[in-house]
């Protein structure tokens, strides 16, 4: 391109192309002549090499950048989250033409494209062979979104394509009610009937309960509590934030009972002595499930969305579910309250009580305050 003036503006100034790159400069003169031979002096410069421009990384392949985006994430996440990522990785690089493709050639229509595949295609499930859920594939378009971002801050993408995600995704509604509660603990093996009952006081994870140390345990109340308290390190934490969590009654009893004369080590522990494992408990607590009949959605993790649940139903604003669940965003927090039918009606009844108070005139249809106490007429 010639040199060419800005709308509005009387200076001259030049645009052309070396080795790929775009070089645009004004020359802040108004006469063209003087213009056009700075910008054959550039050029110049530039072939003699004597004015430096950015020399970019050369783009890698899908899965030439694999090892260095897991390697990052265990970095920023910890262990445990890359194994995830990994996990997931494995399964999007099944796909040999994402794979191959270079990362500034993932676009929309390519993304779009995994995803349809992927949502055809079966689990290898050795017993039941279904369908790719939803759920599933959004998993790995949000770990193909979060590598794409990550090498767009390293520069060595120009733009990240929008990825949507899938419609349809269940969310898990189910929680374990006060009335089926008791059932439930008096049914559970050993183990894992503290560990239950800890995880719907706390709302912990049942990896963070399964590396709590007695060290981060607090059984007397710190100047100005009314309770103790368990603190879940950051390296720990999903979200590597530290956070503490004040104890209930049950909980603190708990960890009384459990507590060794030398209080070291895990808190959760079997008979010799070693620290518990997730996928035994979550076994575990399968079999006790079937034995109840109670439904499949029933998890482990249930009973941490019991927790945020009956936070919420406590009168706990969201901000206060986010600082105790240890969740990044109060977004996150909202997924993990569901309101019983019971609160919702004892929410309405509210509401219409507090309109007959602030009105001050009594309604006809009569008004059931709770379920223990007579109609209010």
């Amino acid at each position: 391109m010639a040199v060419f003036k800005q709308p509005g503006s009387n200076n001259w100034s030049y645009e052309f192309n070396f080795n790929g790159h775009r070089v645009r400069k004004s020359t802040k003169q108004t006469n063209r002549r003087v213009a056009e031979q700075m910008e054959a002096a550039h050029k110049t410069q530039l072939a003699k090499g004597e004015v430096g421009i950015e020399t970019r990384e050369p783009v890698p392949r899908l899965r030439e950048f694999r090892e260095r985006f897991l390697e990052a994430i265990k970095v920023e996440k910890g262990a445990a989250t890359a194994e995830w990522y990994t996990q997931l990785m494995t399964i999007i690089l099944r796909d040999e033409k994402l794979s191959g493709l270079k990362l500034d050639q993932i676009d929309e229509a390519a993304v779009g494209r995994y995803a349809e595949t992927r949502s055809r295609q079966r689990t290898r499930h050795k017993k039941v062979k279904r369908r790719v859920s939803p759920a599933t594939v959004n998993r790995e378009l949000a770990c193909l979104r979060r590598l794409l971002r990550l090498a767009h801050e390293w520069k060595l993408i120009q733009r990240i394509p929008r990825i949507r995600l899938l419609a349809g995704e269940r969310q898990r509604e189910f929680i374990i009610n006060r009335k089926d509660e008791p059932n439930y603990l008096a049914a559970c093996p050993g183990p894992l009937a503290d560990v239950a009952a800890f995880l719907i006081d706390t709302g912990f994870r049942v990896g963070e309960a399964c590396s709590l140390e007695w060290a981060q345990v607090q059984l007397d109340p710190a100047d100005g509590s009314q309770c103790g308290f368990v603190t879940v390190l950051g390296s720990k934490a999903k979200s590597k934030r530290a956070r503490s969590v004040p104890l209930t009654a049950r909980a603190a009893g708990i960890l009384k009972r459990l507590k060794p004369p030398k209080a070291t080590g895990y808190v959760f522990r079997d008979a010799d002595g070693a620290g518990l494992v997730e996928t035994s408990l979550a076994h575990t607590h399968k079999r006790v499930r079937e034995l109840l009949k109670m439904p499949t959605e029933f998890v482990l993790h249930t009973l941490r969305h019991s927790f945020g649940t009956r936070l919420g139903e406590g009168g706990a604003d969201a901000f206060t579910i986010m600082r105790l669940m240890g969740h990044s965003s109060v977004t996150t927090s909202q997924r993990y309250v569901h309101p019983t039918p019971e609160t919702l009606e004892r929410a309405m009844r509210k509401m219409e009580m507090f309109g007959v108070e602030v009105s001050g005139v009594p309604l006809k249809v009569p008004i059931v305050a709770d379920h223990q106490n007579p109609r209010v007429q």
